[in-house]
């Protein structure tokens, strides 16, 4: 082929013009994005992730939590996600600013935790609560005892220890990371409004041939 070094730079050059489009283009429209200032409750969303929330944050993609669990809530006609309580409005990019590696998962082993925080508050579910569910297992969950540790009682027990679990003379008390990992599950809400993502409403066809 006489052309054939001329065919390839070209055929790269086209392709590496459609990649720096795409990243630039979606780093255009997504990455200037800031938070929403809800003039009603007079405060900014979403919120910064708490400190002790982002050391969670980086135990739950180490465990792989992804593997199982989604964190992002599908618009109706796309799912049942909203109809299953997992949140009331569908997820937007808005969600993620303040998350460098935001844990969307690829699959559903296990339910949606986009607002897991916010069912575990009006469950009136307690921090200890979810200790519990991590050490025992929950709903299909595995447990996952290795970030707890067994120790000899010495005076009175620790007010972080789990209730039951443990022989006679010990106690369970969470490991820094099981703690770590709670805060970042509880810290895990969707709850506010935000203008794109309002429902979608079809355009109206009749309205549309009437025009």
């Amino acid at each position: 082929m006489k052309n054939g070094p001329l065919f390839f730079l070209g055929l790269f050059s086209a392709l590496g013009i459609s990649w720096a489009g795409l990243v630039i283009g979606i780093n255009t429209q997504l990455g200037g994005l800031s938070p929403y200032f809800d003039e009603a409750q007079e405060a900014a969303f979403p919120a910064r992730i708490p400190g002790i929330a982002e050391q969670g944050l980086r135990v739950y993609r180490d465990l792989g939590c992804a593997s199982c669990h989604t964190q992002q809530v599908r618009r109706p006609g796309f799912g049942a996600d909203q109809a299953r309580g997992w949140g009331e409005r569908q997820s937007v990019a808005r969600d993620y600013i303040y998350q460098s590696q935001p844990q969307l998962g690829t699959m559903r082993i296990g339910p949606d935790l986009a607002n897991y925080g916010t069912r575990a508050e009006e469950a009136g579910r307690t921090p200890a609560a979810v200790l519990a569910d991590l050490y025992n297992g929950h709903a299909g969950m595995p447990a996952y005892r290795f970030l707890f540790a067994q120790r000899k009682l010495d005076g009175e027990p620790s007010a972080k220890a789990l209730v039951g679990g443990a022989p006679a003379g010990y106690e369970l008390v969470p490991t820094a990371r099981a703690e770590a990992l709670v805060a970042y599950l509880l810290s895990l809400k969707q709850s506010y409004d935000l203008p794109e993502a309002m429902p979608y409403e079809p355009a109206d066809s009749t309205k549309e041939a009437a025009q």
